[in-house]
């Protein structure tokens, strides 16, 4: 697994930051054949952490929808840690380490609702029901 660049290492939980990453877009030309182009990209948000097992992303907050019971629904930003080439600073703690701690508890608990939704949506199957 590629070595997580000091850059990102620096960066707390609760930090606004700028990441600058590099996306790819892949097509097709007939003047020539060339694909792959590199496409530069900059993202903006609450830096919560780099999680994944086989490929590290980093994880930005950007919008976070609070209910009543402590919970957020987050919209969020997942950066491919090799694919980033700068991460800065914006505003140390703009929310607080705790926040950012429930923010990425959310974000937890989200993606893996959403995994299991996934997975149940293999084995039921909806059927019509005829009343007449």
């Amino acid at each position: 697994m590629k070595e997580i660049p000091s850059q990102i290492k620096n960066l707390t939980a609760g930090d606004l930051v700028q990441v600058e990453w590099t996306d790819a877009s892949i097509g097709k030309s007939l003047s020539n054949g060339l694909g792959g182009i590199d496409v530069p990209v900059k993202s903006w948000g609450i830096y919560i952490g780099v999680l994944g097992q086989k490929r590290r992303h980093v994880i930005l907050a950007q919008n976070a929808f609070r209910y009543s019971d402590g919970l957020y629904d987050i919209d969020y930003t997942a950066v491919p840690v090799p694919w980033t080439t700068n991460a800065t600073v914006l505003a140390k703690g703009h929310v607080s380490g705790e926040e950012a701690k429930v923010l990425l508890h959310s974000f937890t608990i989200n993606e893996k609702a959403k995994s299991e939704t996934h997975t149940l949506g293999r084995c039921l199957r909806q059927r019509r029901l005829r009343n007449h």
